[in-house]
């Protein structure tokens, strides 16, 4: 086969994948298309690297064969995880994207320096902004994935001039990059520390994010790893790079802005806010709260006297992996011509869509699933509203406490059912660091224990004769 061939059906397994990969994001975008989106995303993906496979400069495949059974032995294990890891498996891809891209970087440009007048300013630009977004993004989605698994604080962790000096080095490596640029000649001695820099940056960046914010944290990592794949194209010459890294930064940047509205949080707030910090001026007063408890059985008996039930799932749901218990639930109370509705909360659980995906899972009608906005003027005529594991998203404080972190973020309005009755291990407060005003509230009721085991408790209490 020719050279020019080769790159003709390269290019041309390059505009198939490049197509595929716009259908399978628009496909996504609603889950009725999802599995065909995700189709399409592993089509484009297999044109894509049956196309780079192609490449006529290519002259053995040994290594990258090596590189394949690798990636194999990595990646079926990381696959293999609860839907509760998704978050933190995510945030590992995104690293492993982010050093993808770093590493191809330093590598063209060890070749490029041993060529006379390789490294043009162009060349060094696309270098520069590939190594700096790289590695942040590299060490920035391992702290997420760290915390998000706890195995660091996830709780901010916070200095003097913290965001000062944040910024100090990261301006720090973008003067350097510059200076590179104008001098190419001066080599290693400015690469390497930008690098340094880079992945200190990454490191810097997160710890001061406090786990209420992951949701937006993740989707903005996913961002920057798009950006460096740009980046990355540019560096390689690769159309495709390119086309599909600015998809992947501009629905990740898209995403974030979503998920910033959804809390009523600017971007700087998210990521230079330290949000997430435990309050503790209240402990003094927690003594005189008073709350209410029931039993699996007295939620059963209300579940079943209500008309119309909204159940709203949390962290908490996903990490006792109750979903199924929840369909079981809905099947029991369906059964008894209850009218039961799902309400989701554009940043329940860890990442975006978390709780879609889980009841999705369960096999839950999406037509019963409602978002904040629609189910929020419709929660004055709820009979019951059953909160299994949320907490910041359903915290009454939002609207009116200028002192709380969350004071603003859009919540579901569960205080305004007649009855609420809240699913939760122990009172300890959520991502935010606050206690829940829901809790304590007159028409509140707290069942407590692990959400798996209170839901099946309530569904065998509703498995005997109605009425019981």
């Amino acid at each position: 086969m020719s050279p020019q061939l080769e790159h003709n059906l390269t290019q041309l397994t390059y505009l198939v994948a490049t197509a595929l990969f716009v259908f399978s994001l628009k496909w996504l975008s609603h889950p009725s298309t999802a599995r065909r989106g995700v189709l399409a995303g592993v089509l484009g993906m297999t044109a894509a690297i049956g196309g780079t496979l192609m490449h006529h400069e290519i002259v053995t495949y040994k290594w990258i064969t090596y590189a394949v059974i690798a990636g194999f032995a990595a990646g079926v294990p990381l696959s293999m995880v609860a839907l509760t890891a998704v978050p933190q498996r995510t945030a590992i891809s995104h690293a492993f994207g982010g050093l993808a891209a770093g590493l191809v970087g330093t590598a063209k440009f060890a070749l490029w320096s041993a060529e006379e007048g390789a490294l043009t300013p162009f060349r060094t630009t696309a270098i520069v902004v590939e190594i700096i977004l790289g590695f942040l993004t590299f060490t920035g989605s391992l702290m997420a994935a760290g915390k998000l698994q706890e195995w660091i604080p996830t709780r901010p962790i916070t200095y003097k001039n913290q965001n000062i000096i944040n910024l100090s080095l990261l301006a720090v490596a973008i003067v350097l990059g510059v200076l590179l640029i104008l001098k190419p000649e001066l080599g290693w001695w400015v690469f390497v520390p930008i690098i340094l820099l880079s992945l200190t940056f990454g490191v810097l960046l997160i710890i001061p994010i406090g786990g209420a914010d992951m949701p937006t944290v993740i989707s903005l990592l996913n961002s920057y790893a798009g950006l460096s794949a740009v980046a990355m194209g540019f560096v390689l010459e690769n159309k495709l790079l390119i086309t599909a890294g600015a998809l992947d930064g501009s629905s990740g940047f898209i995403l974030s802005v979503i998920m910033c509205r959804a809390m009523n949080r600017s971007f700087t707030n998210v990521l230079f806010g330290a949000f997430g910090q435990v309050k503790t001026a209240a402990a003094a007063s927690d003594e005189r709260k008073v709350v209410k408890s029931a039993t699996a059985e007295d939620a059963a008996h209300l579940l079943e006297s209500g008309s119309r039930v909204v159940l709203v799932p949390g962290y908490g749901m996903a990490v006792a992996q109750a979903q199924h218990r929840v369909r079981e639930l809905y099947d029991q109370l369906t059964k008894r011509g209850v009218d039961v509705r799902f309400a989701i909360h554009p940043v329940a659980g860890r990442m975006p869509g978390h709780m879609n995906v889980l009841l999705a899972e369960a096999e839950i009608p999406y037509e019963k699933l409602a978002e904040m906005d629609d189910i929020n003027p419709e929660m004055m005529q709820m009979d019951v509203a059953l909160v299994i594991g949320a907490n910041d998203v359903v915290n009454p404080a939002a609207r009116h406490d200028q002192s709380s972190p969350i004071y603003g973020m859009p919540i579901i309005d569960v205080d305004k059912a007649k009855t609420v009755l809240a699913i939760k291990r122990t009172m300890n407060p959520g991502f935010a660091g606050i206690e829940n005003e829901l809790y304590y509230m007159d028409n509140t009721l707290m069942v407590f224990g692990d959400a798996k085991a209170v839901v099946g408790d309530i569904v065998r209490a509703l498995a005997g004769p109605p009425g019981h």
